[in-house]
């Protein structure tokens, strides 16, 4: 009978350790400490999907960010069902939904079975009033990985702009 315990506490303690490895990976809690990782484990929501099923809507209300546990997503820009991203293991989106509710940009969905974690915005701000430390390190690092995801997106944008300028250039060209 002792075997038996031991088995079920030794899968709940692997569970919460690949948890917290995952979590670890997560830039928005690397610098936390094990204590803080731990606080941050004990709000999340485990969501379970079936293969082809929707996390979230293009133009749904943002809520949260989720985390990939175990399977693939498919990001998907509609109406044209443009697969803009496939993300694993390990992986996160959805985060600026912990700061914005405004509508999703894009479609989630799993493209196979998919274990999840969800971390919500209401579970954010009750982090922020019982901690305010933790949840101030939180807010400051997904400012910072937005802020660097805005600048990536700019500097696509202009490189996008100068080849659209160059395109027209040597249309013009062709036409004299």
């Amino acid at each position: 009978m002792k075997s038996l315990w031991q088995n079920i506490f030794k899968s709940k303690e692997k569970s919460e350790e690949n948890i917290l490895t995952i979590l670890r990976r997560i830039p928005i809690f690397q610098d936390l400490s094990e204590r803080e990782v731990r606080a941050i484990e004990r709000i999340l929501h485990r969501r379970h999907y079936q293969e082809g099923e929707v996390i979230f809507r293009q133009g749904d209300a943002g809520v949260g960010m989720y985390i990939i546990e175990k399977g693939v997503v498919s990001i998907v820009y509609e109406p044209t069902d443009q697969i803009l991203a496939e993300l694993k293991e390990g992986e996160f989106f959805g985060e600026l939904a912990l700061l914005d509710e405004s509508p999703r940009s894009a479609t989630a969905v799993a493209a196979s079975e998919c274990k999840m974690l969800g971390f919500f915005q209401p579970d954010l701000f009750g982090l922020i009033e019982r901690n305010p430390r933790l949840g101030v390190k939180i807010v400051l690092k997904l400012a910072q990985i937005i802020g660097e995801r805005l600048k990536s997106a700019n500097e696509e944008f202009q490189q996008m702009k100068q080849q659209l300028l160059e395109l027209q250039k040597k249309l013009e060209a062709e036409k004299k």
